[in-house]
């Protein structure tokens, strides 16, 4: 089975290579989605877990996505590189 590649910021599947974020030097990031890291910076530096945990939410909801996969999402995000440092998961 293939691993999949997630957005370390927001757990966003990287499925494809139009949803990789840009490091400064143009080349695609293998890290970051394009909607949280662009030209090798964050796009909402200053954001915090509870925000993203908060955006994530709503925008798989507005995607009518699953009660069930959003939770799962949304207690994924401690464990992202992006949070690991910010956070106390264990």
């Amino acid at each position: 089975m293939e691993n999949r590649k997630f957005c370390q910021s927001c757990s966003m599947p990287l499925d494809n290579p139009s949803l990789m974020g840009t490091e400064k030097d143009g080349s695609k990031s293998e890290e970051y989605c394009v909607y949280c890291y662009q030209n090798g910076a964050f796009l909402n530096p200053g954001m915090s877990l509870e925000e993203m945990k908060r955006l994530v939410k709503e925008q798989m909801q507005k995607m009518k996505i699953d009660e069930t996969t959003i939770s799962m999402a949304v207690s994924s995000l401690p464990f992202l590189k992006r949070w690991k440092a910010t956070s106390t998961a264990v």
